[in-house]
């Protein structure tokens, strides 16, 4: 008891209540120390919940009052995987602004969106909301460009800028085409065989064996193997341990979470992302060696299975909105004479392909839940609210993009909606913020563009898509801050690509 009070006194709330229970432990004889402690803790819990509920900066903030008593609620749908849906049914219910969590609210605006990610000007009022550290940071010894202050961001940030520059992505064109490539080569021979294709899996293989090249010159060999690397396993493997982490860290036992995980795993780990890996030279201006592997992780799976969540989501909803497949494989085969014409400028120019993806994006955001913020010091305004310093604060984006206060038909895929068809025009288009947005917004956009729009392309081109009915109910998944995917089976079967070619 002595702990939890102190730990009362930390945050200066209900010291005044808590002084009589703790006379009330020193002048009772220590034969009843048990009992004491256990009333004690009731009481304190009894209070605390009246304070949270009725007293609490937050108290005015719409949502569940259990929820606003504890966060165990909260915690219990991040470990079922099924946080995304419970928090839109939240915000369907009490609106825009949920109180999820006793200390954490929940927006799903533009308006919130900017005010809590987006750039800060000089003389605006507005301070910069800090990553929530106890879900970014993990016990490595060094920061990443995901996880740092904003100092050493900048300084990481401005040293990758310009691999991922505009200039950049088209000097690599000719190593995004090989992979896309082999992408096609190795479907076509599995085509042959006449079973469903995985596409989860070979999306995944394509797009980890291309950052793998570009951002450190050899790729996993995925494609050629038609299997994952041990990498690229153990990274889907620990996607439950992000949130598992963030629960252990948040109730203060992040330290034991170390001790939990298999140690053959952690060596294993190990080896397959040094075999992988360059020996990186050190520079005093630039990153250290240690810097450089640890940022490898997050580049890596920011780099790939984002891409091709967003591949595999948009091909399921394709493919059971048969009729917008059909658009878009018109587009391709009659816009384009031949494969040599599917490059990253043109294909950028193909309207329906663009607004297909962009739906995609919308409907099966690659990062489903929100990524935390803290409240700056002295407290801030968000949204008509106050809130205190400290507070967490997050844009859930499937929440957000799955809400009829955002959206028309905020369920159905209708890539019409980003060709200014005016049935959409109260669409509150700017809450689409996938990449985030502000200095912290992903620094690989650009090609987490190119890549689904040429190899989503380059696939309708070279064959026509069938789902199976094993994958029926594919998006019924569940979340561990990224997607907990399933295999997505379809039935390849190849064509000759333009429509004139197609009829001979």
């Amino acid at each position: 008891m002595a702990v939890v009070f102190a730990s009362l006194s930390e945050t200066g709330v209900l010291n005044a209540a808590a002084i009589p229970i703790l006379v009330l432990g020193a002048i009772i004889p220590s034969s009843r120390t048990c009992f004491v402690n256990f009333c004690q803790a009731i009481l304190y819990f009894f209070v605390w919940c009246l304070y949270n509920l009725f007293w609490q900066p937050l108290a005015k903030i719409p949502g569940p009052k259990l929820y606003a008593i504890s966060p165990i609620p909260y915690f219990y749908h991040l470990l079922r995987g099924d946080w995304h849906a419970t928090l839109k049914q939240l915000h369907d219910r009490y609106g825009p602004v949920v109180r999820f969590a006793p200390t954490d609210v929940s927006f799903i605006t533009a308006e919130a969106f900017k005010a809590i990610y987006g750039h800060k000007t000089a003389g605006s009022g507005t301070r910069t909301f800090e990553k929530d550290e106890l879900f970014y940071k993990d016990r490595r010894p060094h920061a990443t460009i995901f996880n740092s202050n904003n100092e050493d961001h900048r300084r990481m940030r401005r040293l990758l800028a310009h691999a991922f520059s505009e200039k950049a992505l088209h000097s690599q064109e000719d190593i995004m085409n090989h992979y896309v490539n082999k992408f096609i080569e190795k479907l076509t021979e599995q085509a042959a065989q006449g079973k469903a294709i995985d596409m989860t899996s070979w999306f995944n293989f394509a797009t980890f064996d291309l950052i793998g090249d570009l951002a450190f010159g050899e790729p996993f060999g995925c494609l050629d193997s038609g299997g994952y690397h041990p990498w690229v396993r153990l990274t889907f493997q620990s996607t439950k341990v992000t949130a598992y982490r963030f629960i252990a860290q948040r109730l203060g036992i992040g330290h034991l979470l170390a001790h939990l995980l298999p140690k053959k795993t952690s060596m294993a780990y190990q080896e397959a992302r040094f075999h992988v890996l360059y020996p990186p030279s050190q520079d005093d201006k630039g990153m250290a060696q240690g810097e450089i592997l640890e940022l490898s992780d997050g580049l890596i799976v920011a780099g790939s299975e984002t891409t091709a969540t967003l591949l595999s989501g948009t091909t399921y909803f394709l493919l059971i909105n048969r009729a917008k497949y059909d658009k878009l494989v018109d587009e391709i085969r009659s816009e384009l004479n031949s494969e040599d014409e599917i490059t990253i400028a043109r294909v950028n120019q193909l309207s329906y392909t663009v607004a297909v993806l962009n739906e995609g994006l919308r409907m099966y955001p690659p990062v489903p839940i929100g990524l935390p913020r803290k409240v700056p010091m002295n407290g801030e305004v968000v949204q008509g609210y106050w809130l205190p310093e400290k507070t967490g604060v997050s844009v859930p984006h499937w929440s957000a993009y799955r809400s009829d206060t955002n959206f028309l038909e905020p369920d159905s895929f209708i890539p019409e909606r980003w060709l200014g068809d005016p049935r959409f025009a109260s669409d509150n288009k700017a809450v689409l913020q996938p990449f985030s947005m502000g200095p912290r917004n992903c620094i690989g956009k650009n090609l987490a563009y190119a890549e689904s729009r040429l190899l989503l392309v380059r696939l309708l081109w070279k064959f026509d898509l069938e789902l199976m009915d094993s994958s029926k109910r594919w998006d019924s998944q569940q979340t561990y801050v990224l997607w907990d995917k399933s295999s997505l089976d379809v039935k390849l079967t190849a064509v000759n690509g333009n429509k004139e070619m197609s009829a001979c």
